[in-house]
């Protein structure tokens, strides 16, 4: 196993350099390499490693959520406003709603398949998306309209939304049922949901606040009470439904609003397990991907995610069409909203590994999102903000 972590490590990161100096995600490389050195071209990961690769993507996403929860201030949505609340969800739900249906038409999958596939591609990745709006704001690009913070706010929250219709699909798929009675609770499992991961983060807000220990050891604990909220979610699957990740959600967002100084500082601790977590997670991607269903998906694959796209630019116009954004700030918004990567890796394999007879087909798909889409953003991003948004210099 470790001659294969090694490898993996110093695979990736030579191609992620290469691709920093093309301009292209690193992500990418991270994915080519799980590709190349994974069970279906080169076979050189231990299958140890493979075994375990479900949990290791689990933990990324928990760190994903964590810091997701670490850094989405509520007051950002009040500062934009109705077009930021509109992103969150109208352009998720219209692809999601396009892939579920037009799917099953093409690959002849089930309809549940089908919205399970379009929850998983829908998601805005975060990986390319925050890092690019953070470097925005602080050069006071577009800063005078608030877009990056719009396109922040509202593809932070575009991620916990399709993450939460990936539970309930796959929930659906599980069970094979969705009667009234799931519907009536389905509220009630997202407000217990939240209420555990608030609950149990002002307790350890006073724990942190009373005992004096380094925040190395708080991230642990957090790590500890995420992975516990995970456990409990699938001791209590059987009597009643609560989402685990929506509690972590919850839990990091508690520990924002009222230790704000704490939650800044343990933001910092996750960017840097996220770098970690980051290679893992893309590499075994990358490893569980089928090469012979990637050239049976082919063109029809690459169609869809294309026409998915197409509807989610609309979307994205229609959400910002009552604002003051000229057409150029518009466009701009549509193209950072264009990348996939982060929950695509997180929970793309997950149909895969719970058995789905799509399962293989459904990550292929996922990653080829991540490759069509994540350069595209990336790349329009980084190389027309200045020329669509303006520069505040005052």
């Amino acid at each position: 196993m470790l001659l294969s972590i090694g490898l993996i490590l110093i695979v990736s990161l030579s191609l992620n350099a290469i691709f920093i100096k093309l301009k292209l995600p690193g992500l990418i490389a991270f994915i080519i390499t799980g590709i190349v050195l994974g069970p279906f071209v080169l076979d050189l990961i231990d299958p140890k490693l493979l075994s375990i690769s479900a949990d290791l993507r689990e933990i990324a996403l928990i760190v994903i959520l964590l810091r997701a929860g670490l850094t989405l201030d509520l007051n950002d949505l009040k500062k934009v406003g109705r077009p930021a609340i509109l992103l969150s969800f109208i352009p998720a739900t219209i692809e999601i709603l396009f892939i579920g249906f037009i799917s099953p038409l093409l690959f002849g999958i089930s309809s549940i398949e089908g919205f399970i596939l379009g929850s998983i591609v829908a998601a805005v990745s975060p990986a390319v998306v925050v890092p690019r709006m953070i470097h925005f704001i602080e050069k006071k690009i577009g800063t005078d309209k608030q877009i990056p913070q719009m396109i922040l706010a509202g593809s932070s929250i575009d991620d916990i939304y399709c993450i939460v219709m990936f539970t309930i699909f796959v929930g659906i798929q599980q069970t094979n049922t969705f009667d009234t009675l799931s519907i009536v609770l389905f509220p009630v499992s997202i407000i217990i949901s939240l209420l555990l991961g608030i609950a149990v983060g002002l307790i350890i807000i006073k724990v942190f606040k009373k005992i004096h220990m380094r925040d190395t050891i708080k991230v642990l604990i957090i790590f500890a009470l995420a992975f516990f909220f995970i456990v409990l979610e699938d001791a209590l699957k059987d009597y009643f439904t609560i989402s685990g990740l929506l509690a972590v959600i919850a839990m990091a967002g508690s520990i924002l609003k009222v230790y704000p100084v704490l939650a800044k500082r343990l933001t910092g601790k996750f960017s840097k397990i996220w770098v970690a977590a980051e290679i893992m997670l893309f590499v075994l991607v990358g490893a569980a991907v089928e090469i012979t269903v990637l050239k049976t998906a082919g063109l029809l694959a690459v169609g869809l995610i294309a026409a998915s796209l197409i509807f989610r630019m609309i979307s994205v116009i229609i959400c910002i069409s009552k604002t003051n954004l000229n057409s150029k700030e518009r466009i701009f918004a549509c193209i950072a909203y264009l990348p996939k990567a982060t929950v695509q890796a997180a929970i793309g394999a997950i149909p895969l590994t719970l058995g789905m007879p799509a399962g293989s087909l459904i990550l292929t798909i996922s990653v080829l999102s991540i490759f069509i889409s994540a350069p595209l953003g990336a790349i329009g991003m980084d190389r027309l903000n200045t020329k669509l948004l303006k520069v505040n210099n005052a």
